[in-house]
């Protein structure tokens, strides 16, 4: 039952974030940690000439009345970051004390501790219909993007790579207002008219985990990571021809929106993000001027109100910014993903049409696919057999030594051998050099049911092949039923025109929402699965310390490579709309997504190679091209979002860390959280078996011609009718918006959601949102 589990999932992850809460505040200073501070900045005394200072004033004064040899040292030192723009506030050293006490104090609106985030870790525009030529001549929806700027969240940037050359652009748009911050190895002229700002972030980073090592890491917005720049080219890089990883995916690399500018902020480094640097970030891309956010990193999942994140996204949509944020690699598993505010577009990944195809040739002449990134010096033979070793008992459960974790294969077992290696725990790429350290020659490595039949390719720094489960289960079982096992590996090169294609990554986190299930989450899918982009040039494509080969590009895949794929098409349809807020944008890509692949088949999930629902692929499959000109939009404005917040049941000083603005309040404009103006409908049976009947309200208008008519379809499900009122949208001019309402009446309560669909036809567009309908079961 569903239900069930959606439940007991739910507790799960309450507890898992509280332990996280608990983990995380035990490893920093042991007497102070990181609170951020979000202050009423209408509050503020006529006596203070400026809202820091009354924020000193009020950190001071709460310090004071527990240490007064602290009170000077309380205005100079505690206070890290000062918010100004999206977010209003401070960030700073306190006591579990001072935070408690301070929290009481008039003009305070939250007191939230630092959390730290991870990072969710080319042939996509053409994949996308973007250049459907696949050649030099981009499509004029290209080059229309100059005055766009996509603030990117990330690990820094690469300046030297090719992508960021500004060759072709006109001068930096006159509404940006950033810096070029310099530090070490970076300097003024690493910044163009591509990348026209750099920031670093750094200062809770710091407090959490000690002064950086400038000797081995750069503090600077240099990226000695590779995760920044990948995803900085694959929003907005310029044409690079010849690009290619070892000899793979080579063509054309570009970033969604290459006449895009890039404004680069580094709040990750090598212990993590944490999120006081990430508000400090927000913040100040918003003072910049940057028209789009792409935050391809996350953490937990908190109460909207508990979460700094979700508070400073607000403030950024407020200030008009498209905020794009990936769903997080925890998939398949349900209610895993991460960065579910309805005001930011939650995107989950995909595969595209394109493989790195390779085979493992067993002894007993069986000949199993799978697909691989290794360009080395050292081949196996394909007129030879080598030795095959599985270091388990059990073809179905992976152990320390299957999984091969450092440490624990026998160098006497592997030498000279071929290792069937588990995924899971450790990185991919590791498993390798683990085997290469004891002496193995190659690599099998077999998913196991957590990631079912979807492969990802690898740099694998010795000759290794990925594959599925149900064929990693054949050839572990081979290799325990034959003591004199052997196998090879061989290598094809690039594959174009997969089918089916999309797919849904397994890794790619899933609903439901568990925060709100009337806002369906994810929104969206992309290509996230082996994307070719730019590559630091201080470190590998496996990103193994031992690895010394140096690339320009590199394939990774995770949702952090999806998200920024929706960044800079919402920059296109930002510089084809500039009038358009978040909410239309994000309406745009929603309801023209598809939801059917290249086989004509509904788009189906690489963990179970089954049909995939709406709480793996959201609204389906990014269609820029559609997304440009959607025929309907639904906005949402930011009085819209607090109304919605104003059902969630928050308290009036939990609604005041939204309505920063003295005339924002609740005027209970929506019956209940289902009638926000969202895409996407997702209607919630109650327990009580006597509510039978349930209605939601959605307003659209015309962005199409301005006389147009819109007749409705919607699926059938099997355990309520749907009536659409009215079932006709007539339009007689544009920018009209016009209202219907959808009524559930249920016919049969049933155990596990139902999908469908609701459409709005005029002949031209086929404006779709996704419908889930679930009851919950009775109590």
């Amino acid at each position: 039952m569903l239900q069930a589990k959606i439940v007991w999932l739910l507790l799960i992850q309450i507890s898992v974030g509280l332990q996280l809460n608990i983990v995380l505040c035990t490893n920093l200073i042991p007497s102070r940690k990181i609170y951020i501070v979000q202050m009423d900045k209408w509050a503020m005394p006529k006596s203070f000439s400026n809202h820091f200072k009354w924020y000193s004033s009020k950190i001071s004064s709460v310090v004071s009345k527990l240490r007064n040899s602290e009170k000077e040292e309380a205005k100079q030192e505690r206070i890290i970051y000062n918010y100004q723009h999206a977010f209003h506030g401070v960030a700073a050293q306190l006591s579990e004390e001072e935070a408690m006490m301070l929290e009481e104090e008039e003009g305070v609106h939250a007191v939230i501790p630092e959390y730290k985030y991870e990072l969710h870790t080319t042939r996509s525009p053409i994949f996308l219909g973007l250049d459907p030529g696949g050649g030099k001549h981009m499509s004029p929806h290209y080059v229309e993007n100059h005055d766009v700027i996509v603030g990117v969240l990330d690990t820094g940037i690469w300046p030297e790579s090719e992508s960021f050359i500004d060759s072709g652009l006109s001068s930096v748009p006159a509404h940006w207002r950033g810096a070029c911050e310099t530090g070490r190895t970076f300097n003024k002229r690493h910044c163009n008219r591509k990348i026209i700002g750099a920031r670093m972030f750094y200062h809770g980073y710091e407090a959490a985990t000690g002064k950086i090592n400038e000797e081995k890491e750069y503090k600077s917005p240099r990226d000695q990571d590779g995760h920044g720049t990948h995803t900085a080219a694959t929003v907005a890089g310029s044409p690079v021809q010849g690009a290619n990883l070892l000899g793979y995916a080579a063509g054309t690399a570009r970033g969604m929106a290459p006449g895009a500018r890039i404004a680069v902020y580094k709040v990750c480094w090598t212990g993590g993000c944490f999120s006081s640097d990430i508000l400090s970030a927000i913040d100040q891309a918003v003072a910049d001027g940057v028209d789009v956010l792409s935050i391809s990193l996350g953490g937990g999942v908190f109460p909207y109100y508990r979460d700094s994140i979700s508070i400073a996204t607000f403030g950024a949509m407020e200030m008009g910014v498209f905020v794009s944020c990936s769903a997080g690699n925890a998939g398949p598993d349900p209610i895993s993903l991460t960065n579910v505010s309805p005001w930011v577009t939650t995107v989950g990944a995909s595969t595209m049409d394109r493989d790195f195809p390779a085979q493992v040739k067993l002894g007993s002449r069986m000949t199993v696919a799978g697909v691989s990134l290794y360009r080395g010096r050292k081949f196996l033979s394909m007129k030879k057999q080598y030795p095959l070793v599985y270091i388990s008992s059990n073809a179905s459960n992976p152990d320390p030594s299957s999984l091969c974790l450092e440490g624990t294969l026998d160098p006497s077992k592997v030498a000279g051998k071929i290792v069937i290696c588990d995924r899971g725990i450790s990185p991919r790429v590791q498993k390798g050099q683990v085997v290469k350290n004891a002496g193995g020659i190659g690599m099998v490595l077999s998913n196991t049911h957590l990631n079912g039949e979807e492969l990802v390719a690898d740099c694998h720094l010795l000759p290794a092949v990925a594959v599925g489960e149900k064929e990693g289960k054949a050839i572990k079982r081979y290799a325990l039923t034959n003591p004199n096992a052997t196998a090879t590996l061989s290598f094809a090169g690039t594959k174009l025109g997969i089918h089916p294609s999309p797919v849904v990554a397994a890794f790619s986190s899933r609903g439901p929402n568990f925060l709100s299930l009337e806002i369906l989450k994810p929104d969206i899918v992309a290509p996230g699965v082996n994307i070719l982009a730019a590559w630091t040039g201080d470190l590998g494509p496996s990103s193994l310390p031992t690895d010394d080969r140096r690339v320009k590009f590199n394939i990774i895949s995770g949702t952090s490579m999806s998200c920024p794929h929706v960044s800079g098409i919402a920059a296109l349809l930002k510089a084809r709309h500039p009038d358009w807020s978040p909410a239309a944008i994000k309406s745009a890509l929603m309801t023209t997504a598809y939801v059917h692949d290249n086989s004509q088949n509904p788009l189906k999930d690489a963990s179970s190679n089954s049909p995939s629902t709406s709480y793996d692929h959201g609204s389906g499959h990014i269609n820029p091209l559609k997304a440009l000109d959607p025929g309907l939009i639904y906005d949402i404005s930011a009085q819209d979002y607090l109304e919605f917040l104003c059902t969630q049941k928050l308290t009036p000083m939990q609604l005041k860390v939204f309505s920063k603005h003295s005339n924002r309040s609740c005027h209970k404009s929506l019956m209940g959280p289902g009638d926000l103006n969202y895409p996407a409908i997702s209607v919630i049976f109650p327990e009580n078996t006597s509510v039978t009947s349930l209605t939601v309200h959605r307003i659209v208008a015309n962005v199409g011609a301005p006389i147009s008519s819109y007749h409705v379809q919607v699926s059938p499900f099997k355990g309520a009718s749907v009536r659409v009122e009215p079932d006709h949208l007539r339009f007689t001019e544009k920018n009209q918006k016009m209202s219907y309402s959808v009524t559930f009446t249920t016919l049969a309560r049933q155990p596990n959601p139902e999908f469908g669909g609701l459409v709005w036809k005029d002949g031209h567009h086929k404006v779709r949102s996704p419908v889930v309908i679930t009851w919950l079961p009775p109590v």
